[in-house]
């Protein structure tokens, strides 16, 4: 059993910034490749960036590269999501999602599916006006 929190959320300006913040339980965190999605009103679950259990390996969705940045501290069981250069197109609960079978995350091909992953935070807002 995973258990993931987010925090970090907020209203925010176009070309603003926030970091959000992904704080997992379990021994084993290290272990796990993780992911963040989004949601925005109306609109299907998207993948926004991965990061292998290492953080060897990264991911993004192309409307996010070179502004969003994911990052893990395994000794505090946390992935992070830094997020610059905000636009109002960003506004969407955001997800951080994890799987303990490491081998249904491995390529691209699973690590950007949101059906790969079993296990999901309860979401944070973000909000970017314009």
């Amino acid at each position: 059993q995973v258990l993931l929190v987010e925090s970090g959320g907020g209203l925010v300006q176009a070309g603003g910034s926030l970091r959000l913040s992904c704080a997992a339980s379990g021994r084993t965190f290290s272990s796990y490749a993780m992911g963040w999605f989004r949601q925005a009103p109306g609109k299907e679950r998207e993948f926004v960036a991965f990061i292998s259990w290492s953080g060897g390996d990264t991911y993004y969705a192309d409307s996010v590269k070179g502004r969003f940045a994911i990052s893990r501290d395994n000794g505090k069981n946390t992935v992070y999501l830094q997020m610059d250069s905000l636009n109002p197109e960003d506004t969407a609960v955001y997800y951080c999602a994890t799987d303990t079978r490491a081998y249904i995350l491995r390529g691209t091909i699973g690590a950007t599916s949101a059906a790969s992953y079993g296990y999901w935070g309860q979401g944070t807002q973000v909000t970017v006006s314009s």
